[in-house]
């Protein structure tokens, strides 16, 4: 593998013979750019990265990365060209270094540690006692969604893929966190050859190119701005989870408590003053 560029040619794929998922699709993705492929849900866009990986086997067409079919090459060699960061981490209950270290087993201690710096999650560990010694728990239960698409960030760096797949990496994460990750995504794909599979249209903005799929064919390909002035169905998807997010941000301000009473409370001497006002009454003790 020289440059890592990535093509798709007349691709058709199906789990079930009588149901499509693909149905002949054709894309480059150019050796160091960004190409993101987006849908609605059961467009097929998943069952891509799929076949990159070679999960399955073609119904017709072919996967090139460099001018080579990749039905062709060692399923060993191919999956060693392609870094995964995915909406679903997997986790070994072991250390956190321990699971960034999967992504290259020769690689030294300080080699762990700066892969996790690029990943924005140095500081983080070594607030915990144990530092990279820290045990995530079964399938990183002791991490939350945000470490753990960190520590797949890091795991990532410390492998050095020429070829990034990015499969909803922050779709279930909040707005927040999804923000902080996909701007240490766009650190670790600079340079290198990236197909995202997207569901929030906003983390692929700045694609060099988007492929909308639906029923398993390519109906839009463009920049973001070209596809919203073409008014088609990415324009439709975009405004609606615009209409969505604006949605949710009002739910959240409306549930938003009201001031405790106590947050801002009165001046000691006004409390003082009041009670000082007050009238006296006798208890009935006082009056027997």
């Amino acid at each position: 593998m020289t440059s890592g560029t990535i093509r798709f040619e007349n691709v058709r794929f199906a789990y079930e013979p009588e149901r499509g998922i693909l149905k002949g699709i054709s894309f480059d993705v150019p050796a160091g750019k960004t190409v993101a492929v987006v849908g609605p849900s059961g467009a097929g866009k998943s069952t891509i990265s799929r076949l990159l990986f070679r999960f399955y086997d073609l119904a017709g067409g072919r996967i090139l990365i460099d001018g080579q079919d990749i039905a062709r090459v060692t399923q060993a060699s191919l999956r060693q060209a392609i870094g995964m960061v995915p909406q679903d981490t997997v986790l070994f209950n072991d250390t956190i270094r321990y699971n960034i270290r999967y992504g290259r087993w020769e690689a030294s201690n300080n080699e762990v540690e700066e892969a996790a710096r690029l990943a924005q999650i140095d500081g983080l560990i070594r607030l915990a006692p144990k530092g990279y010694e820290t045990e995530v728990g079964e399938r990183g239960l002791k991490l939350s969604g945000g470490e753990k698409q960190r520590v797949a960030i890091a795991r990532t760096i410390m492998k050095a893929p020429p070829i990034l797949v990015l499969d909803e990496a922050t779709s279930a994460l909040d707005s927040h966190t999804e923000k902080e990750i996909q701007d240490a995504l766009e650190r670790v794909s600079k340079g290198r050859t990236t197909l995202v599979i997207a569901h929030r249209l906003s983390t692929i903005v700045g694609a060099d190119e988007i492929i909308v799929l639906d029923q398993g064919e390519i109906v839009e390909r463009g920049t973001h701005f070209a596809l919203l002035d073409a008014n088609g169905l990415y324009a439709s998807m975009w405004s609606r989870q615009r209409e969505a997010e604006e949605a949710r941000e009002k739910l959240a301000r409306v549930a938003e408590p009201e001031v405790a009473p106590n947050r801002n409370p009165p001046p000691v001497e006004d409390v003082i003053s009041a009670a000082a006002s007050a009238p006296i009454e006798a208890s009935a003790d006082a009056a027997e």
